[in-house]
């Protein structure tokens, strides 16, 4: 069992910055893929960025890449997101999901996470 907590949301103007953390509670963090989706009012929950277990290989939605970085720290049981160059339409919950099975092209898809956080809210401003 793996429990998932997201801070670090907030508001923000257009085109600054924030990072959000996921503090993950139990032994196997490391053993996870981590990944971060995003849900704006009325549309579906979406990928944002996915980190394999070891840091080694990272995955972005064509909508954030080259703004946004994720990372990890495995001593630390944490995952992290930076997000910089935010737009208006950047605004949604962002939920921390982690998944026990390997990820590569089904990266996307909601379905191979296991635990989910509860969300933490972003909103910029335009």
């Amino acid at each position: 069992q793996v429990q998932l907590v997201e801070s670090g949301g907030g508001l923000v103007q257009a085109g600054g910055s924030l990072r959000l953390s996921c503090a993950a509670s139990g032994r196997t963090f490391s053993s996870y893929a981590m990944g971060w989706f995003r849900q704006a009012p009325g549309k579906e929950r979406e990928f944002v960025a996915t980190i394999t277990w070891n840091g080694g290989t990272t995955y972005y939605a064509d909508s954030v890449k080259a703004r946004f970085t994720i990372s990890r720290d495995n001593a630390k049981n944490t995952v992290y997101l930076q997000m910089n160059s935010l737009k208006p339409e950047d605004t949604a919950v962002y939920y921390c999901a982690a998944s026990s099975g390997r990820v590569g092209l089904s990266v996307s898809n909601k379905r191979i996470y296991d635990y989910w956080g509860q969300g933490t809210q972003v909103t910029v401003s335009s």
